[in-house]
């Protein structure tokens, strides 16, 4: 008898939904996705504005909720993100040098569905290339900014083999902060070109993206454009150990300690590499590099016919910032002093002879001691994509292509010009 009624009443809760989807059915109930879907750009260097409007059938349509959902491709984690929204636009950075991709779906809830989410099946899309303007191998390389001891950011750029000669290039920059992007305050100079731009006299913002792009002009045409977007406080670049203190402690062991840089880093979020050479009765050079989180090292007791040398380098660790660049090697600290009149150079490996070398870590100390030297950050660029795109409804995602014209393009993208930072 139980499982009787059991089944009854699964064939009960069936026939509601067969007749619950047939009523939604017959009234002819359906979601159908936005539509205008537009990408602006208003110069942001890669900030771009998404807009679209709800679809024509539901304009008139009061008694339930509309919902939407965004879709884009973050090319910088090669993963799609997705908000939902009650809203008809958002803003989002995109890397404008790839595809930009958006997808916008429509979402109904209320006493027009009987209370159930409902999604449009089709979605509106957009899919807009990034420009081709520019000489072919004109972008500078290696774009590398520095938040020097945290008081003022760097930015620097080699230059392309292929650059027309004669070439002048310019760098934009622009934050949340800013309405429009700006020009570089100071620029510096390298064999009377332009290299990089100083920002010592300019304040920008910390944790929050800061979009720069270096373009420029030549006499075979407009540069190609190269954009980073980054956050300084992930580029700091620490003062260098002005000097070390080394003495003989207990039973011979050496005792070295230092004081970390001035101004606003905190110490404690500071990580410090010893490098340590050692020079052997025989001549031969043994070098090792020590992670430690504090400002003082003490090593096991020493032989008098050995001589050891110091030198210290520190950067920010992992849970003060993303990344850091090392600092420079601090001057080095010989003990004893050289033999040939007090001078503190590194002991000098014999001719035929090879120094070994060996990382160790201390005790409780990071376990990343190699030996990296400043590099381009690993930071997204993002481009400029000037003008409008209009999406057009797909019932599949979509693979790579040309936007649709008219109702989907991409529209003509105007890169920053050299001559005018509020297009870019």
């Amino acid at each position: 008898m139980a499982s009787k009624s059991w089944l009854n009443h699964q064939v009960t809760l069936m026939l509601l939904f067969i007749t619950w989807r047939e009523s939604m059915h017959c009234n002819g109930l359906t979601v159908d996705p936005p539509q205008d879907l537009v990408i602006s750009d208003p110069g942001h260097l890669g900030h771009l504005l998404i807009t679209w409007s709800p679809p024509a059938s539901l304009i008139n349509r009061e008694e339930c909720a509309i919902l939407y959902q965004l879709e884009y491709f973050d090319t910088y984690s090669n993963s799609w993100s997705a908000v939902r929204t009650p809203r008809r636009m958002y803003s989002a950075q995109f890397d404008l040098m790839k595809d930009v991709t958006v997808r916008v779906y429509t979402f109904l809830s209320g006493p027009c569905t009987n209370g159930t989410m409902i999604k449009s099946k089709s979605y509106t899309e957009v899919i807009q290339k990034p420009l081709s303007t520019g000489v072919v191998g004109s972008a500078v390389q290696d774009i590398v900014c520095v938040y020097h001891n945290m008081k003022y950011v760097e930015c620097s750029w080699g230059k392309s083999p292929k650059m027309p000669d004669n070439s002048q290039q310019t760098l934009y920059f622009w934050h949340k902060e800013l309405e429009q992007a700006e020009e570089c305050p100071k620029y510096l100079y390298s064999s009377g070109a332009r290299s990089g731009c100083n920002f010592s006299g300019k304040s920008l913002p910390e944790f929050t993206n800061i979009n720069f792009c270096v373009n420029g002009s030549s006499s075979e045409g407009p540069l190609k454009p190269t954009f980073i977007s980054l956050q300084i406080q992930n580029q700091v670049k620490p003062e260098t150990t002005e000097k070390l203190h080394l003495q003989t402690g207990p039973d011979m062991q050496l005792e070295l300690h230092w004081d970390g840089p001035s101004g606003r880093i905190p110490g404690h979020c500071l990580e410090w590499e010893v490098e340590q050479n050692q020079e052997g009765s025989d001549g031969k050079i043994s070098s090792q590099k020590i992670s430690i989180k504090q400002t003082s090292l003490t090593l096991p007791s020493i032989h008098e016919n050995q001589r050891q040398c110091f030198r210290v380098r520190s950067r920010l660790h992992k849970y003060c910032a993303d990344k850091s660049f090392w600092s420079e090697w601090s001057r080095l600290t010989c003990h004893p002093v050289d033999r040939g009149g007090g001078r503190n150079n590194t002991p000098q490996t014999p001719r035929g002879k090879q120094a070994k070398t060996q990382a160790i870590r201390a005790p409780n100390s990071p376990q990343n001691t190699t030996d990296p030297t400043p590099r381009s950050p690993e930071t997204a660029t993002r481009p400029t994509q000037g003008g409008t795109s209009k999406g057009t409804q797909r019932q599949h995602p979509p693979g790579r292509g040309k936007p649709t014209d008219g109702q989907g393009t991409g529209g003509p993208a105007a890169q920053p010009k050299a001559t005018n930072p509020g297009t870019i």
